[in-house]
């Protein structure tokens, strides 16, 4: 029967075709819509992860009480040593040892007295070793706005508007006024090699990047990281995975008797991001679910109508003497091989397309000129397990509840009512 069933749809095209048109686009619209939510929203959880806190970050814990002042008297100590470690115990990380510090930028003039002054946030990271892990992580390329990346020891970056006050142009010296790690007055001097904008009034009126060597060097912190992130190779922030590798951590390095022990954070246990991911979490479950309810309607609709214009030929079915049964049943058997094939179909173009914004993207930076760094410029799809099978939604199960309701009419109808309306 179901082979008979489905030569007809077949060879019917006007009762087979614009149904299976209509399923596969709706259901393709659900799929990349699912995808496009859930890839802008991590994107941005993202984001904060590389410019900040990372998916995890290692801290010791007199540093992870004080974190907010950045006490650098408190960083990890022989932290290179401890990098090839923590590679090995958790090889589904990737780690970058960072320093976030604080000081006075001081700008001679041609006779080497002071001609300008201004206070600044720093950011130490992996620039000059040849790896752009950490480059490309926090966007600094495309966010240039002059210059270049330092290329050699003692280049640095200043934003863009801090240099602008400041009169410095690339080329440049300018000196770091600090503190160490010992709490010694200290001064090193940079050149300024390239400017960047961050798209943050706080970060744009005073922000300087450097070589990690360079500031360890600077505030006598050789072999030292006040904090270091790691990173989920997959790209993407884990709340689970994360919670697990956080307790496995801190059972063997943490030690309650030891202020300068080590301990993870997980990204959600850091400056309240666990009310954003969770945030973030049913933003997109509402904003998909309103999604596919409507797509369900449009569907539901498609399957009634469909069912309500075949009147006329189901009187004429029932005066040949079928069963009003049996015609119920060859309705929904139809409806059920249009929604599954529409529905495969639907996914399959729909998994096409949000690989296609998960590998390329769309590059929104033109709307974005005033957020480089803090906001990414390109955002993408991303594809989940969820992702493969919320088209058959409405896809399967809205088309068949639609029919469903359309062919109750068959049951509440006279035969001779129903030849009426083949005779119309």
């Amino acid at each position: 029967m179901i082979r008979f069933i489905f030569k007809g749809l077949l060879r019917d095209r006007n009762r087979s075709l614009i149904p299976f048109i209509v399923t596969a686009t709706g259901v393709m619209l659900t799929v990349v819509f699912h995808a496009w939510i859930t890839g802008v929203i991590n994107n941005s959880i993202e984001f904060n992860a590389r410019f900040s806190s990372g998916h995890v970050k290692i801290m010791t814990r007199a540093y992870a009480e004080n974190a907010a002042q950045v006490p650098n008297d408190l960083a990890i100590l022989g932290a290179d040593t401890l990098m090839p470690v923590l590679a090995a115990e958790f090889p589904q990380l990737e780690f970058a040892s960072r320093i976030y510090f604080a000081g006075l930028i001081d700008v001679p003039d041609s006779t080497g007295e002071t001609r300008a002054q201004g206070p600044a946030m720093g950011i130490a990271i992996d620039l000059l070793s040849g790896s752009l892990d950490e480059i490309g992580r926090m966007n600094i390329t495309s966010s240039l706005t002059s210059g270049r990346l330092p290329a050699k020891p003692n280049e640095a970056l200043l934003s863009s508007e801090f240099a602008g006050k400041l009169g410095l142009a690339n080329g440049d010296t300018f000196t770091l006024v600090g503190t160490s790690m010992l709490g010694e007055l200290t001064m090193h001097n940079f050149i300024l090699s390239g400017t960047v904008k961050f798209g943050t009034t706080a970060l744009d009126r005073g922000t300087l990047i450097a070589d990690l060597n360079d500031v360890r060097q600077a505030l006598n912190m050789e072999d030292a990281s006040g904090e270091i992130l790691g990173f989920f190779s997959e790209g993407t922030y884990d709340s689970d995975e994360a919670a697990a590798v956080t307790e496995q951590f801190n059972e063997k390095y943490m030690s309650e008797d030891d202020e300068f022990s080590m301990i993870m954070k997980s990204l959600s246990q850091q400056n309240n991001m666990g009310f954003l991911v969770e945030y973030s979490g049913k933003l997109q479950s509402i904003l998909v679910g309103v999604f596919i309810l409507a797509m369900s309607l449009i569907l539901w609709n498609a399957g009634l109508l469909g069912g309500l214009r075949r009147y006329g030929e189901f009187g004429m079915r029932l005066a040949i003497g079928e069963e009003k049964g049996h015609v119920y049943k060859t309705m929904l058997m139809e409806s059920l091989i249009i929604g599954f094939f529409g529905s495969v179909a639907g996914v399959t173009a729909g998994m096409l397309i949000a690989l296609y914004l998960q590998n390329t993207g769309i590059d929104l930076g033109m709307m974005m000129k005033n957020a480089s760094i803090m906001m990414p410029q390109v955002f993408r799809a991303q594809i989940t397990p969820n992702t493969w099978f919320v088209g058959f939604i409405p896809g399967f199960f809205s088309t068949q509840i639609g029919t469903m309701l359309a062919g109750l009419g068959i049951y509440k109808r006279q035969t001779a009512q129903l030849f009426k309306e083949l005779e119309s």
